[in-house]
């Protein structure tokens, strides 16, 4: 084995799907790109990294919700330019033709053309690693779209696209906890 630079070990170990997080502040709605996610054990508590710098981030901590949007490799190139520009000056609905619907449980919007949405609200905040702790009220899969392979940020510019699907359930069966 070769040596690795340790500034970049976090490229050896992607993370979730890069999802779109809306958020609505009281006046209007944004979307954010986040690369970094994480599922909390076997239940709908999910993890993401933002903080200060980024525009949804004041929304977060204000209302404490959002929607967290999976987006398909389809919508790569209007993921990237969401992350790219800041909602404090563009209508990020607007500029990239998506369609915002209204939630049943939070007043952010889902996004009509991502293959799924989570509703959700803010359980906590790890100031110290800027990560925003989400617990899941509701879900939604649009399981009519074609395309449902997901994207995963290297770090690098490079993304991973989902492959194909090994089944293990029966396999594993006995291992997952009940109800999985």
């Amino acid at each position: 084995m070769e040596e690795f630079p340790i500034s970049k070990a976090f490229t050896l170990m992607e993370s979730g799907p890069v999802v779109l997080v809306t958020t609505h502040d009281g006046k209007k709605s944004n979307i954010m790109t986040i690369s970094w996610t994480m599922v909390v054990d076997f239940s709908p508590l999910f993890a993401i990294t933002t903080g200060p710098w980024n525009y949804s981030f004041a929304a977060l901590r204000k209302t404490k919700e959002c929607v967290i949007s999976i987006p398909t490799v389809d919508m790569l190139d209007t993921v990237i330019g969401i992350g790219t520009c800041s909602g404090a000056d563009t209508d990020k609905f607007d500029t990239f033709r998506l369609t915002p619907v209204p939630g049943e449980h939070v007043k952010a919007p889902l996004i009509q053309e991502c293959i799924a949405n989570i509703e959700c609200n803010v359980v906590d905040i790890v100031t110290k690693h800027n990560i925003v702790v989400l617990e899941g009220v509701a879900a939604y899969f649009d399981s009519s779209r074609k395309e449902k392979r997901t994207v995963h940020a290297v770090g690098d510019g490079t993304f991973i696209v989902d492959g194909r699907t090994l089944n293990r359930k029966e396999m594993m069966r006995s291992k997952l906890p009940a109800g999985v």
